[in-house]
């Protein structure tokens, strides 16, 4: 069976298969019920972000499109997503809106390497209390943030600090609006209700058109309502796309730009792989991670250069897509051309939407990538993921998401060094040290009799991984003979891997021992360690390193 490329676009492969009216049936009707779902999210994505409207659609459009054209994914639907709510808004603050397409535009060319240089398995690797961690973090951070659309408030200043902005509303409590609050709860309330007795019905659309039509009507008969609208705090919207134009790219401004960038394209492949897994476990297909990194490289690229936000794969709008039936990548390419078509011809609707009922949208797509649930579940884990957890939460809340994800990944990785080295065991059957056995090995197959060791030899056993993190442990345990024996035999048959720390370790010991006139015997070593020391010149018969593939061996050496 021939193996398909990993840079090609699953829309290359439905097409090589055969695809008809039936086909193209099921697409249509999938991607007219995702950009009913996306039309609401995105313009709600692109203000929590600090953006205008607009620049969500033409997000929704552009890199909609390329990311199902050219994605590994069948079913991947891509647009603006909450993820980037917290970043995008910070960069826009720091840098303008010139940066952020920088960062954006940067964050799709490290995407496109990612992906041709065969990282998307790697992505897989970040730690489950990471992702969470910083998830739930950002919807609180929205969560938190939407507060002031929901009720009206009106703030002398916007702060973005969490302590600071819940001091505001505290302190702003009297400004609250009654009717943008009795719009913006009973939205909430009304898209709550249908989402448990109607689950497949367009919840955020008829949220927003419901407000919408009472703030149309209420203009019509002449009522003037104390309630922001799309249209009255983004008066003169365009509804076309701009033609492409590159950001400031300034070496000063891509040094500025360059951690944000880095951020993005992180959050945009976790994002984007994380969806494409949903999609394979509800389909039962495989996606093909590289060329779904391609994909939202060259999406982020084209959104930024027409003035559009960050984009990823987004795992609700992916999943309705599938329930709705799709077919092919072709039902996402339709999603984008049916938000297109809205964009041109009825973005004017747009102005009467409420503020408070996007407000309203974002709440509940923070509830849903909060993952209270995994949140949970993970707070009866170890007590080390326990604190990756935690770390990464309180980091993403109250400092900066781009260093609670450093701070997580670096915690974790520690973490997991730990673990590993208390894996490793050193035993021995040495006269000196046979009292010392180690009452924990009690369950490994038992040394040889120390009896039959000749004299001048002593034999220890060493498992598990002989990395960096457990090379000190094993020179210490090594290092500690009394006196450096003729031949040290170390069985290495349990030791499935040595970095470059494990064989600089062994070789200080065997030093020792061959300026006293001793040898090491390294007995039944695998593959990769004695790789590892042929590559780097450590193992010599003329430093006093000798093999054996048996212990037989090596005793019938020594005598």
């Amino acid at each position: 069976m021939k193996t398909s490329h990993p840079l090609l676009p699953k829309l290359y492969s439905v097409l090589r298969e055969g695809y008809g009216l039936k086909e193209l049936r099921a697409d249509v009707l999938s991607g007219l019920t995702v950009a009913i779902v996306a039309l609401p999210l995105a313009m709600a994505l692109a203000i929590a972000s600090g953006a205008s409207p607009d620049k969500g659609l033409i997000t929704a459009v552009v890199a909609g499109f390329l990311i199902s054209a050219l994605g590994g994914s069948r079913f991947q639907i891509g647009g603006p997503t909450a993820a980037f709510i917290v970043v995008v808004l910070n960069v826009i603050i720091q840098h303008g809106y010139d940066g952020m397409l920088l960062a954006t535009l940067m964050a799709g060319l490290m995407l496109i390497a990612a992906g041709f240089f065969r990282l998307g398995s790697y992505i897989k690797y970040v730690p489950h209390p990471v992702i969470t961690g910083f998830t739930a973090g950002i919807a609180l951070t929205i969560f938190l943030g939407q507060l002031e659309e929901l009720f009206g408030f009106k703030l002398a200043e916007k702060p973005h600090d969490v302590f600071e902005r819940l001091l505001a509303y505290g302190q702003n409590l009297a400004t609250i609006s009654p009717m943008t609050a009795a719009i913006g709860v009973g939205t909430l309330v009304l898209m709550l209700v249908i989402r448990h007795t109607r689950p497949r019905w367009p919840v955020f659309l008829i949220g927003v058109g419901l407000g919408g039509v009472l703030m149309a009507a209420a203009h019509s008969v002449g009522t003037v309502l104390d309630v922001a609208t799309i249209g009255s705090r983004f008066p003169n919207l365009p509804h076309s796309i701009p033609a492409p134009s590159l950001p400031d790219m300034s070496w000063a401004k891509i040094k500025d730009v360059f951690p944000s960038a880095v951020t993005i394209a992180f959050l945009a492949g976790i994002e984007a792989l994380l969806s494409a897994v949903v999609a394979d476990g509800m389909t039962g297909r495989k996606h093909r991670s590289n060329a779904e990194l391609v994909a939202q490289g060259v999406a982020n690229c084209a959104s930024a250069v027409v003035g559009g936000l960050p984009a990823t794969g987004a795992i609700a709008r992916t999943a309705t897509n599938i329930r709705s039936g799709a077919h092919s990548p072709v039902s996402g390419m339709l999603h984008a051309v049916f938000v297109l078509v809205f964009f041109l011809f009825a973005m004017p609707l747009a102005n009467w939407v409420p503020l408070a009922s996007l407000a309203a949208v974002l709440i509940i797509v923070a509830w849903n990538i909060s993952e209270i649930d995994r949140f949970k579940h993970l707070m009866q884990a170890p007590s080390g993921d326990r604190l990756v957890l935690l770390t990464t939460f309180l980091l993403t809340v109250f400092i900066d998401l781009t260093v609670a994800i450093k701070v997580g990944v670096l915690m974790a990785a520690l973490l997991f060094m730990h673990r590993m080295s208390e894996m490793v065991a050193v035993r021995t059957h040495s006269r000196e040290d046979a009292q010392e056995e180690d009452e924990d090995n009690t369950d490994d197959q038992p040394l040889p009799d120390r009896a039959h060791l000749p004299a001048g030899v002593e034999l220890y056993q060493i498992s598990g991984p002989f990395f960096f993190g457990a090379a000190s442990h094993i020179s210490d345990v090594l290092d500690s003979l009394r006196t450096p024996p003729r031949y040290l035999l170390l069985l290495m048959q349990d030791v499935p891997f040595m970095d470059a720390s494990g064989a600089a370790s062994l070789q200080g010991v065997g030093g020792k021992i061959h300026r006293h006139g001793g040898h090491i015997v390294l007995v039944g070593t695998r593959a990769q360690p004695r790789a590892i020391l042929t590559q780097m010149g450590t193992a010599h018969a003329e430093e006093g390193f000798l093999f054996a593939s048996s212990l037989d061996e090596a005793l019938k050496l020594v005598k």
